[in-house]
């Protein structure tokens, strides 16, 4: 059953990494009729509205069947996920309008490859509340940030360490945060509540932002209405979603290797969708990619196994 759980946790996860691999081109589309606070503002409070009725209704059916007793304790569970759903979103918030700005100043591919440096940096901040990673963990790592760099850098289009890279590797510390506390508050807060409180405030956020920073015009969000639509229903409502109840079930370190999948998907889905070939170091990084991810999951059971040894 363990087993089931933890491949159910993974299939998730790299859902979520797939709708993620295709927004990247809504992104980077989107960034050509709007602004970065008026792109995120707007996809997020759709990825809020779409929930929210999905919250509602389940609410209203589930409802029915509790006693006296349970509805005071789901009052009391729901103003805490609501909580947790509100720091979530402040941080959700920086890390996506720092991103975002990022693409202002450099490559995309560079932009995916730096960003996915939060491989290392969860495991890294996981010392520091006292969460100690295997070492076969870390080898699926470095193997995936191989995998990573094959696919998404040249070494002829580097250039120089400009202000988007650095932009890059701030988003990269901050969604590694964002993966430690959602592996902390799904424990005892409901995956749908906090991903619609999280989306509602960094859309209030980055709206505020926006108005403050940007000179929003109606114009330009007709021409990026579908790059917002992806970005919002799926991106967001959808993937973000995703990505709270799939590391219900999944180590933090392992969720962020199979997240860092949007890579491998994103060129995949440019190859199918526009056309695009694979070149033969694009494919060595799929590949290796690949195999870290099928590493990550021996390590997983494997470290589960001990675990249950020791405790017995």
């Amino acid at each position: 059953m363990q087993g089931k759980t933890q491949l159910k946790g993974a299939l998730i996860l790299l859902l979520t990494a797939l709708i993620w691999g295709v927004a990247f081109t809504a992104q980077s589309k989107g960034m050509q009729s709007v602004q970065a606070f008026t792109f995120n503002g707007i996809r997020m409070l759709m990825g809020a509205a779409v929930l929210t009725p999905l919250i509602l209704v389940r609410d209203r059916l589930a409802a029915k069947k509790l006693t006296a007793q349970q509805r005071a304790q789901k009052k009391t569970a729901d103003k805490k996920a609501l909580l947790h759903g509100a720091l979530l979103g402040v941080v959700f918030f920086t890390a996506s309008n720092i991103q975002q700005h990022a693409f202002l100043y450099t490559q995309s591919g560079k932009i995916a490859f730096i960003t996915a440096l939060y491989i290392f940096f969860v495991p890294i901040f996981s010392l520091f509340i006292k969460k100690r990673t295997p070492l076969l963990t870390w080898l699926c790592v470095i193997l995936g940030f191989a995998g990573l760099y094959f696919l998404c850098v040249d070494p002829k289009d580097m250039g120089d360490f400009n202000k988007g890279d650095l932009l890059a590797i701030g988003c990269a510390a901050v969604f590694a945060v964002h993966i430690l506390m959602i592996e902390k508050f799904t424990a005892v807060s409901d995956g749908l509540r906090l991903s619609a409180m999280q989306f509602l405030v960094g859309g209030v956020m980055s709206c505020i932002a926006m108005f403050i920073f940007e000179t929003p015009k109606i114009s330009g969000i007709f021409d990026a209405a579908i790059p917002l639509l992806y970005a919002g229903i799926l991106s967001c409502g959808a993937a973000y979603t995703l990505q709270i109840i799939g590391q219900k079930y999944t180590e933090a370190t392992l969720a962020s290797l199979l997240l860092c999948m949007e890579s491998v998907f994103g060129v995949i889905a440019a190859a199918i969708i526009l056309g695009e070939r694979l070149s033969v170091r694009e494919i060595i990084g799929c590949v290796i990619m690949f195999a870290a991810i099928i590493l990550s999951q021996f390590s997983e059971r494997l470290t589960k196994s001990k675990a249950n040894k020791k405790a017995a």
